[in-house]
Parts: C-alpha cells; structure tokens; sequence
C-alpha cells in the first residue's frame, strides 16, 4: 500500500536514488538561482540579452542598496508585517478553539460544521475576487490593512480549524476526563490542560499560516493599493517602470522579500517538524 523505503530497496535503485536526487534538487532550486543571479547584475545585462551568462559587473551592493534606500521596500515589509502578524495570532486563536470545541464535544450538528469549516477549502478563490472586493467596499475596508487582515483571517480559519480539530482528536481524552471529574471549568480544561499538549501543533500552524500569508499576490493587488497598504509582494512591481521593467531590482526586492519566512522556518524548525509528525508513530 506504501512505497517502499529506500533503505530496503535494491542497491541498483538506491544508487540511482542518489544519483538523481542531486540533479532534481538542482532543478528545483533553478529559478531560486536565477533570481539570486540576476540579482547582483548590471540593468544593462538585461538589454543586451545576457541573461545566464556570467555578469558582465558586480552590482549586488548597488541594486540591494537601492532596494532599501531607494525604493518604498521598508514601507512595503512593514506593511507585510503589519498583515502578516495579526493575521497569524488571529488564525492561531479562533481555530483553537474551534478545534477544541469540534474534537472535544460532541453535538449533533457537529460534523456538519467541521464540513462547512473544511468545504470553504475547496471554493476556487478566483470565483470569489468581485464579491470580497465589493464588499470591502461597503464595508469601508478596501485599501486597508485591518480590511486584507479580516479577510486573510476569515479565509485561513477553515483550513486552520482542520489541522486543530484533528490534531486534538489524538489526544488522550482520557486527560479531559480526569479533569472533568476533578471540577475544572471546561475554560481552565482549555487553558491549562488542552493548550499547553497543542504547542508543537501551533507552531506548525504558525510557519505554514505566516508563509501562505506573507507570499500572498493575488489578494493583496485585488483588495490593496499604493504604498500606504499594499504588502511587498504586490510591491515588488513598483520597480517596473512605464517602457522598461527594471529586473534587476525587482529580483534583489524578491530575494529580500524571501528572508522573513525563511529565517521564521528555520527559527521555528524543530516545533515545525514536531508538529507535523506528532502521533505519526505510536
């Protein structure tokens, strides 16, 4: 039913398992080099056609330098982090405890609402542009950062509420019981019994949350505009200009628009990793 391991695969396979496994990371990783490339070139490369080739002059200081002294890229990473983090402290509140109230108590509408939680996953985002859009307009939302911040919380609750709801189902419920009987508040269940085990799982929900949220394009041209709100992935195309699309810059801003969630990963790596395999062995 599984593949099987490659530890227990024939050495013929496990020898072109290591052979191949360099050649798909290096593919994998080849747009990540290509921006990392052109990067540190001159705009002149561009122009002239030169755009695997070595550069013809080291311009990583100068175009870098731009991006942070002259360009709006500070004012657009802060604007991402103005989103990025309410958003993920909300996600990260609301669907504790809806996945505490889904895994833990049983009523009879309950899985109807775990479906209507897991069903807005699967609705094209796309469908939805118009609609969102005007009603942030009616809502006096639109170009604002709490108005993208509702609507980025409102549409990371569900899957959120998922990855909660399951992972507390795999709970020794046999905790809840013991506190039950003991008097304890189901609030003080919650606090100080549930929510301390969901640490691992947390986290995990904080890095995916706070990536899906931070590289986020589409929602942030439709329902953000200018300089005041718009995150730095919308803001990266200020560096086109109106005959001429300055790729150089705009790869620089790409590469220091990559950093946040990567150092957040590797900074959150072991509760991240933790999170996503807890109960995968028993």
């Amino acid at each position: 039913m599984f593949p099987t391991p490659i530890e227990k695969s024939s050495p013929q396979i496990q020898t072109a398992y290591k052979a191949l496994l360099p050649v798909s990371l290096f593919f994998w990783l080849l747009p990540l080099i290509a921006i990392a490339i052109f990067s540190v070139k001159p705009g002149a490369d561009f122009t002239t056609g030169n755009y695997w080739g070595i550069p013809s002059s080291f311009e990583g200081f100068t175009n870098y330098g731009r991006v942070f002294f002259e360009s709006d890229m500070p004012r657009y990473m802060l604007n991402s982090l103005m989103i990025t983090v309410p958003t993920v402290i909300g996600c990260v509140i609301l669907s504790s405890m809806t996945g505490f109230a889904l895994g833990v108590y049983k009523f009879k509408a309950n899985l109807w609402v775990f479906f209507m939680f897991v069903a807005g996953n699967f609705v094209p985002f796309q469908i939805l542009m118009v609609p969102v859009r005007d009603l942030t307009l009616d809502m006096g939302l639109y170009n604002t950062i709490p108005g993208l911040v509702l609507f980025h919380i409102a549409f990371q609750t569900g899957f959120c509420t998922l990855f909660m709801r399951n992972f507390i189902r795999a709970l020794p419920f046999e905790l809840i019981e013991a506190a039950r009987v003991e008097g304890i508040a189901e609030w003080k269940i919650f606090w100080y019994v549930v929510l301390p085990l969901m640490k691992p799982a947390l986290a995990a929900m904080a890095v995916l949350i706070f990536t899906f949220i931070w590289n986020d394009f589409f929602w942030a041209i439709v329902l953000t505009q200018g300089v005041e709100t718009q995150p730095v992935t919308a803001g990266i195309t200020s560096f086109n200009a109106q005959y001429r699309a300055a790729y150089h810059l705009m790869s620089a801003g790409s590469i220091v628009a990559a950093l946040p969630p990567v150092v957040m990963f590797f900074a959150m790596q072991k509760h991240f990793i933790a999170g996503l395999t807890l109960g995968a062995v028993k």
